[in-house]
């Protein structure tokens, strides 16, 4: 998936933003909350980043798709090993996850606010 799709695909989901931090990287959030990273610092050392469930965490690991993110490890976020790595569905379908799981951890008045109730 290029760049543009990467953004493009983030940026479809509700109530998403982009701001651009950290070395040019790309974040895209919802609620104020980070769901992917591209571009900039996540480029330099390797392919996007996401937020996953603990399932997908651990499945992508073990097949070699994608390696524990740096500084979001802890947080069940990972990093493809390419930004090619994943057919474009499955890697949009994984991106709506890993915005789905942050909406989920908003307060319910942040839902309502975004229209995400």
């Amino acid at each position: 998936m290029t760049p543009k799709s990467f953004e493009a695909r983030c940026l479809r989901l509700p109530a998403a933003t982009k701001v651009v931090q950290w070395e040019g990287t790309s974040v895209f959030k919802v609620g104020g909350k980070m769901f992917a990273l591209g571009g900039g610092f996540a480029a330099g050392s390797g392919g996007y980043m996401f937020k996953v469930s603990d399932m997908a965490y651990a499945m992508l690991i073990e097949h070699g798709v994608a390696r524990p993110a740096p500084y979001l490890a802890r947080a069940k976020w990972v990093q493809l090993v390419s930004n090619n790595a994943l057919p474009d569905s499955e890697l949009t379908a994984y991106l709506a996850q890993a915005h789905a799981l942050i909406v989920a951890k908003l307060t319910r008045k942040s839902r309502k606010m975004l229209g995400l109730d």
